[in-house]
């Protein structure tokens, strides 16, 4: 063990915790990360056991993930070390709606990307697209005043910015009166972002997460795929790099609980079916929401509160991958599902990863990659059976693939994907715990940051390791900003949060 005034123990080696610690090493200190997974890092970035069949070999992540254009401190961290990855750069997504025995689909990516209105009108731009007309009914375009009330949610209001939990209320709340299909259009942008129905999905994580990634911005919607081996080339450099400036990965190492003790604290750890506990001054608890629960409500000095906390809810999702002898030829490379689909997201493998790409051209046949996000008794059916809905789904969406099929997988991931909401402030865990020396970093944690998903592990693993530095008090790392809002939607936001703030003091005048 490194010298107890350098060493840091880190919980969690994803990215989160990789994050902290590479900060931490590059200032001197040697952090020590302990994974529970014995055979991969990154968390929900990682690598997966690869698929083999006919002589070829595939490896496999957690599932595909875009890096999107705002993640700036993600990318910042990349650079500065020279360990960016290649990207491939989206081109359109596609909206598939199902209903019935009917379905449509229209092209949505590009329109929004590049339209000529600016933010927050740019969805408008859909409406000029014949493809997207063809989804809607006239209940659709007649409803639309309300779809623009609801967004105007977003735009006027910031709950992380603001602090505003918004408790009680779901995105089904301003889903209200929606005709079918706009509905279902924003269903399935919201369960490709947070995986859970609308009823479930709190309104402050759905509006931080609408703010984030499209309303503000019309360039806030590009974004790009990792084309070599996944998260794996995410993942595998930063590892690399964290050692050479003297920090440690110790994988398959599940840590317990955490026991303080004069000046810092226990670690209790287990692995290879031995325990122990390594002291630590400073603690980072770096894994997910459920997770980081269980090691708190098992440590006798945290316990007592810990259930009282707000914990974001952790889901679980399914990936199922299929390959086909023929190629449909398509032009979008991804897109959603809704309506009557059990899938939520679809991705052709061949298009983007460099040995899907490799495997098409060498045989003329395409690969699919689809994610479901639930419900949670969907997810309880057996493989066989969600394989074969997956199947059907997909043939159903392209008939020509029908006949195809040559081969098929399904991969189970726990249930840590972050169903973001934003908690009472004395409620929900930031930065900084209630226990002295004691810090927090995941894409679930608690920060002012309008971040989301990877770019938010980053973040919040710089600011856990600037906590660290100050009590060490060494230079902390500064933060990159984000682009502020497109200057219409700027206008917009300043006048609804006038207009609010002139409310409230009525109402306070009104009381007095």
């Amino acid at each position: 063990m490194p010298a107890e005034d350098k060493h840091v123990i880190i919980i969690g080696g994803g990215l989160a915790g990789l994050t902290a610690a590479l900060h931490l090493a590059e200032r001197g200190l040697s952090p020590i990360v302990l994974e529970a997974d014995p055979a991969y890092a990154g968390g929900r970035v990682s690598g997966a056991d690869p698929v083999e069949f006919d002589g070829w070999t595939f490896n496999a992540e957690h599932a595909v993930h875009g890096i999107w254009s705002p993640y700036r401190n993600l990318q910042a961290m990349l650079t500065r070390h020279d360990i960016r990855p290649m990207f491939v750069p989206a081109q359109e997504e596609t909206w598939i709606f199902k209903h019935g025995t009917r379905v449509r689909r229209a092209p949505v990516g590009s329109a929004i990307r590049h339209s000529w209105l600016p933010a927050p009108l740019h969805y408008l731009a859909l409406f000029f697209r014949p493809s997207f007309l063809s989804v809607l009914s006239l209940y659709d375009v007649l409803t639309m005043p309300l779809v623009w009330s609801g967004l105007m949610w977003g735009v006027g209001i910031d709950p992380l910015g603001e602090e505003q939990p918004l408790e009680g209320l779901y995105l089904s709340d301003i889903l209200k009166g929606w005709a079918p299909a706009v509905r279902a259009f924003m269903i399935g942008l919201a369960r490709n972002g947070l995986s859970a129905r609308p009823e479930e999905i709190p309104l402050s994580g759905f509006l931080a997460f609408l703010r984030f990634y499209t309303l503000l911005r019309r360039d806030a919607w590009a974004f790009s795929y990792m084309a070599a081996d996944g998260g794996t080339t995410l993942v595998d450099p930063i590892v690399t790099t964290l050692s050479q400036f003297g920090g440690e990965l110790q994988l398959g190492t599940r840590v317990t609980k955490l026991e303080q003790a004069e000046n810092g604290w226990q670690v209790h750890w287990e692995r290879n079916g031995e325990s122990g506990a390594t002291f630590s001054e400073p603690v980072i608890l770096a894994t997910d929401s459920p997770n980081t629960r269980k090691i708190l409500e098992n440590s006798p000095e945290m316990a007592v509160i810990a259930p009282d906390l707000y914990w974001p809810q952790g889901t679980a999702t399914a990936i199922v991958r299929v390959w086909f002898d023929y190629d449909p030829y398509l032009i979008s490379e991804g897109g959603i599902f809704s309506g009557d689909f059990i899938l939520d997201n679809y991705f052709w493998l061949h298009k983007l990863q460099d040995q899907y790409i490799d495997w098409h051209q060498a045989t003329g046949g395409s690969a699919i990659e689809v994610h479901i996000y639930g419900p949670p008794e969907l997810l309880e059916e057996p493989d066989a059976s969600l394989l074969a809905r997956s199947i059907s789904d997909i043939q159903n969406a392209w008939p020509a693939l029908r006949g195809h099929r040559i081969h098929q997988t399904i991969q189970r991931n726990d249930p840590t994907h972050t169903l973001f909401g934003l908690g009472p402030k004395d409620k929900h865990l930031g930065i900084h715990t209630p226990w002295e020396n004691v810090h927090c970093c995941g894409d679930w944690v608690r920060h002012t940051s309008p971040s989301f998903f990877l770019e938010r592990a980053v973040v919040t693993g710089i600011e856990a390791a600037n906590a660290v530095l100050q009590t060490r008090d060494l230079p902390a790392w500064k933060l990159l900003d984000y682009a502020p809002p497109e200057r219409f939607a700027g206008f917009i936001e300043k006048l609804m949060r006038r207009g609010r703030r002139r409310r409230r003091e009525r109402l306070l005048r009104g009381k007095h």
